[in-house]
């Protein structure tokens, strides 16, 4: 039973009705296409949206999860109780100069193309990410030798006051996975990086290669949420696993990608139990061959399911 309806109601006083969703399926919303419902699935359309939102859930003490197009999450069977606010619709990108600005919502693909449009460099390396700009920032993305701290300006963030506020590159405390976005528990709005200007038929070709060889590497035909787990220091997870013999391992129909063992992927059916009990297997296989711990980098969250 959902007992987050009748807040539903409250909703309405902020959102268009369109845009709140009762029991929406998470797999629905999550690139690995696994997941149980949410008690109640909100897609704010402007910042005021979100803060109010947020504020009302404080007020009513109603769990509140804010993400950005699900492609780093894994939500469990059970599904989430209480509130998932989706900054899809927080999709502007505009451009100033050598300067990008992008909502939370914005695809990183996208911001990667603007950037390319305006002959401006520095953003090629997250043409192939999957994700949005909020969780990119939160998690400093990175990918063929770039990150986001390289670009990165500033960000408008709602604080833990419920206040929007910017905090520079220095407050952001960027690091491996990490930055004080995800310590502190912010939610972010937007993104200021600065660029430089530079020869448009180059950054296209930069780009049209990390793409292919993407396409290459990794099993983008099958759901997924990117690398799994984060790289260990001094090691690389990928090497670790296939070393250890589980290329190709299955749960269920979640398997470690024949294609690049980094990946886990669904191959059509599988559960987040599925996922779940393999990437346990992988993590105390390559603990007892080779001693390293591995740490998850998708993001895990919601209830076990009961019947399972």
């Amino acid at each position: 039973m959902n007992r987050f309806k009748d807040f539903s109601t409250k909703l309405t006083n902020v959102l268009d009705v369109r845009n709140i969703e009762i029991d929406a399926l998470m797999k629905n919303h999550t690139s690995f296409k696994v997941g149980g419902p949410v008690d109640i699935l909100v897609t704010p359309e402007s910042f005021e949206q979100v803060v109010e939102v947020v504020k009302l859930c404080k007020v009513d003490n109603v769990p509140c999860f804010i993400i950005g197009n699900g492609t780093n999450l894994l939500v469990k069977d059970g599904g989430i109780r209480g509130v998932v606010v989706k900054l899809c619709k927080l999709d502007n990108i505009r451009v100033d100069d050598e300067i990008i600005i992008a909502q939370s919502g914005a695809q990183l693909k996208d911001v990667s193309d603007v950037a390319a449009e305006n002959s401006l460099t520095g953003f090629e390396f997250a043409c192939g990410i999957p994700g949005s700009i909020g969780g990119a920032a939160a998690m400093n993305a990175g990918a063929y030798n770039g990150e986001i701290s390289n670009v990165i300006e500033s960000a408008k963030i709602i604080d833990n006051n419920g206040n929007i506020v910017v905090i520079n590159k220095e407050q952001l405390e960027l690091g491996y996975r990490m930055s004080s976005i995800l310590k502190n528990g912010y939610t972010v709005l937007e993104v200021t990086f600065k660029l430089n200007k530079g020869d448009q038929q180059k950054i296209v070709d930069r780009i049209n290669d990390l793409n292919r060889r993407r396409s290459e590497k990794q099993p983008l035909e099958y759901p997924s949420a990117g690398s799994t787990f984060k790289r260990p220091e001094g090691y690389f997870a990928a090497k670790l696993i296939e070393d250890t013999g589980l290329k190709g391992m299955s749960v269920g129909d979640a398997e470690v990608s024949t294609k690049h063992s980094g990946f886990i992927i669904n191959k059509g059916n599988a559960t987040a139990a599925d996922v779940l009990n393999l990437i346990k297997l992988v993590q105390k296989r390559v603990k007892n061959k080779f001693d390293v711990d591995l740490y998850t980098e998708v993001r895990i969250i919601g209830e076990e399911c009961s019947n399972m």
